[in-house]
């Protein structure tokens, strides 16, 4: 299984994230901190979309006196690979069941706990509501029709331009399966060029009220900019289509339910999933505390969608990353509060 997911670079980078990791200065009572002693290292992907699910779980975690250390950042199947080798203690962007792949491989040492967000990870096509209603769109196949790829051709070839992905990215590999699938390689351009690039091209081209069709995932700023149900609407698929290692996931890409889809239940065509965290088992057994705080947290994904843009329009930064974290913990206290309690609870 290839993930879809990308490389994003910040200000900062991606070296000077990982140096901002650090404890928050609390005073606490030692019994209050039952880590204490206890250092984790969190593997983390190179994407980063998900990098505020490591800051606000490490900011937590250093609460209950963990050292955190640096995270380990690297590409997906590396980072499943350190956790069940225990270089690393656990991955907190797991999409499962697609990343079931990695999690399957015989003795892998390592398995889902808590949720980070259920049913949060969604991908699909999407097109701006306003050309949905104007040409009747539902579905891929509406891109056959002449009146519908004249409107969204921006480069003159005599196709609808669709915003796709870099290649590389295993989105990328569906997407081309698709194209061939449902017979629309004569219908479709798919852009290949940087997706950050592309999307702001395309955000620019709805703004002057020009039709656009994009994929995208969630989490991800591209649906806090576009809302979907309010400025764009999710279409389906003329059918579930996949490539051949994502065949076991056909079930779960018609789902009920996703605000925003032309249709319900939605046929976004690719697999929904649950975000977890994915932890060493030995780390687990040996940590009765941290593994009680994985088993309890959660993040709404609506805040992950806004850190998401603020990131996207500049705040970007190392420091801005820790600040969105810590303003998180601070507006949810009494929740992250009970979290922390009943870890806790389980060193009495």
């Amino acid at each position: 299984m290839i993930s879809f997911k990308h490389s994003s670079a910040i200000a900062g980078g991606v070296l000077a994230f990982a140096n901002l990791v650090s404890a928050p200065q609390f005073a606490m009572a030692d019994d209050a901190r039952p880590g204490e002693g206890v250092s984790i290292t969190i593997a983390q992907a190179n994407d980063d979309t998900g990098w505020i699910i490591t800051e606000v779980y490490s900011q937590l975690l250093a609460e209950l006196g963990y050292d955190m250390q640096e995270p380990l950042n690297s590409n997906i199947p590396v980072a499943y690979q350190a956790v069940s080798q225990g270089s690393a203690d656990f991955y907190y962007d797991g999409w499962l069941p697609l990343h079931n792949v990695y999690l399957n491989q015989p003795g892998f040492n390592a398995k889902p706990i808590g949720y980070v967000v259920k049913q949060g990870a969604l991908q699909g096509y999407l097109v701006d509501k306003a050309s949905a209603d104007k040409f009747d769109i539902k579905t891929l196949d509406d891109f056959k029709r002449d009146d519908v790829k004249e409107a969204f051709d921006r480069n003159g070839d005599g196709k609808a331009d669709l915003v796709a992905c870099p290649p590389g990215w295993g989105c990328e590999l569906t997407i081309k399966h698709q194209l061939d699938a449902f017979e629309l390689r004569d219908d479709i351009n798919p852009i290949k060029a940087g997706y950050s690039a592309s999307m702001a091209d395309a955000i620019a081209a709805y703004s002057n009220d020009e039709p656009i069709l994009f994929y995208t995932w969630t989490p991800n700023w591209t649906v806090n900019e576009l809302k979907p149900g309010e400025d764009v609407v999710w279409i389906q698929t003329p059918s579930v289509s996949l490539p051949e290692e994502q065949e076991d996931l056909k079930d779960s890409a018609t789902v009920e339910g996703i605000k925003g889809c032309v249709a319900d239940p939605c046929r976004l065509g690719w697999p929904i999933n649950d975000i977890r965290i994915v932890a060493n088992n030995d780390f687990i057994a040996n940590n009765p505390v941290a593994a009680k705080f994985l088993e309890e947290a959660s993040l709404p994904i609506e805040f992950i969608y806004k850190q998401n843009a603020a990131m996207k329009n500049g705040a970007n930064t190392p420091a801005d990353l820790q600040k969105q974290a810590a303003d998180w913990i601070s507006a949810n206290r009494d929740t992250v509060d009970g979290w922390l309690d009943d870890a806790r609870s389980v060193a009495q």
